[in-house]
């Protein structure tokens, strides 16, 4: 019997240090995800912390983590088993941003200054619900099944589909939301929000106030072999720069996006693997530096958080949309957008009618 005894407790004693290993690494990142996201889910978008622990956080290993919101401060926090406390701060117009103990909160900060589309025009050139039309080449009935079909049926964690909109010609001819979510929802854009980014500079392309085919305007590459990178490889990802991206393991992006005081500076201090314009390799890294770039395009922090929104995001009526800051004030132009899904739709529009909009270029 004693015998027994010390054999499980040498498996017990082999499974704890594994479990130290290979877990207490990731527990930082684990309540980093954790706190992120409810803060951002309830402050933004006004959730219970028990839907975004059911919808959002419901991953493994993260639903390891303990929550707290703190509706006073506007913020929240996770820890898991007590371990590895991390905080997510909410100030208004920049969201919210994961932070670390070296983070002055008291320390002022800038918002961008926001204009909202005020006239009496329906969507998508306005805010005001669109007008029904009905068009006699669609059919309504495939249509309607294939809208149902796209969520999950009660009870069931399959397809996780939250919204859904079907535009024709301009019009909205399909939408729905999942319980819970409404058309004034903020939704995670995650990925879209590049495309944001990517979009500020075909913005400052077009006012003649920046050259994407030029060398990346980056002084720490100027003397090695990183100095042939131009923006426009970096727009397209095939910068030839060393990165790793799978969120199943502590890698270069996860380390950025929950760990990294400046995210425009992970992926710029990352050395070449080949050369430019050879190999795509998918980089959130590479858009957060985009919008390093961006942001050293202007005299002023204050214009740098303007022109966003002045030039891009209000000027079509996504009034909805915050973009969420890092600890450095950048912006998190690879994956913190948030933005109700009419207002992602107008952003789609914007692309579809090649940046003519309202009939203005």
């Amino acid at each position: 019997m004693k015998k027994i005894f010390k054999i499980a407790a040498v498996v017990l004693l082999i499974g704890i240090v594994y479990m130290g290993f290979t877990t207490y690494p990731k527990l930082d990142l684990i309540s980093g995800f954790s706190a992120k996201s409810i803060a951002s889910g309830h402050f933004l978008d006004g959730r219970s912390q028990a839907m975004i622990e059911a919808g959002d956080n419901d991953i493994d290993l993260i639903d390891l983590a303990t929550n707290q919101i703190d509706e006073a401060g506007k913020f929240a926090t996770a820890s898991v088993y007590g371990l590895k406390e991390r905080k997510a701060i909410y100030r208004e117009g920049l969201g919210v941003t994961l932070i670390n103990d070296d983070f002055d909160v008291s320390k002022p900060y800038l918002v961008p200054k926001r204009t909202k589309l005020n006239n009496i025009l329906p969507f998508p050139y306005g805010n005001n619900e669109p007008k029904d039309t009905i068009f006699a080449n669609v059919d309504y009935a495939k249509l309607n099944l294939a809208v149902a079909n796209a969520f999950d049926v009660k009870g069931e964690l399959k397809k996780r589909t939250r919204s859904l909109l079907v535009i024709y010609k301009d019009k909205i001819i399909a939408e729905k939301y999942d319980t819970g979510f409404t058309k004034n929802s903020r939704i995670l854009g995650w990925s879209m929000t590049k495309s944001i980014t990517s979009a500020m500079f075909g913005v400052l392309e077009k006012q003649r106030k920046f050259d994407i085919d030029a060398p990346a305007p980056i002084a720490e590459w100027a003397n090695d072999e990183r100095k042939k990178i131009t923006t426009s490889d970096l727009l397209h990802m095939n910068s030839g720069l060393k990165w790793v991206e799978d969120y199943a393991s502590i890698c270069d992006a996860t380390k950025m996006l929950f760990q990294a005081e400046d995210m425009t500076r992970t992926q710029l201090e990352k050395p070449a693997e080949r050369k430019p314009n050879t190999r795509w390799n998918y980089s959130s890294g590479t858009t957060n530096l985009l919008s390093g770039i961006l942001r050293k395009q202007f005299k002023t922090h204050q214009e740098y958080l303007d022109f966003w929104y002045t030039d891009l995001i209000d000027k079509i009526g996504m009034n909805s949309m915050v973009i969420e800051t890092d600890m450095a004030g950048n912006y998190v132009g690879s994956s913190y957008g948030w933005a109700t899904t009419r207002d992602w739709a107008k952003f789609g529009l914007l692309y579809l009618h090649n940046g003519n909009w309202n009939g203005e270029q």
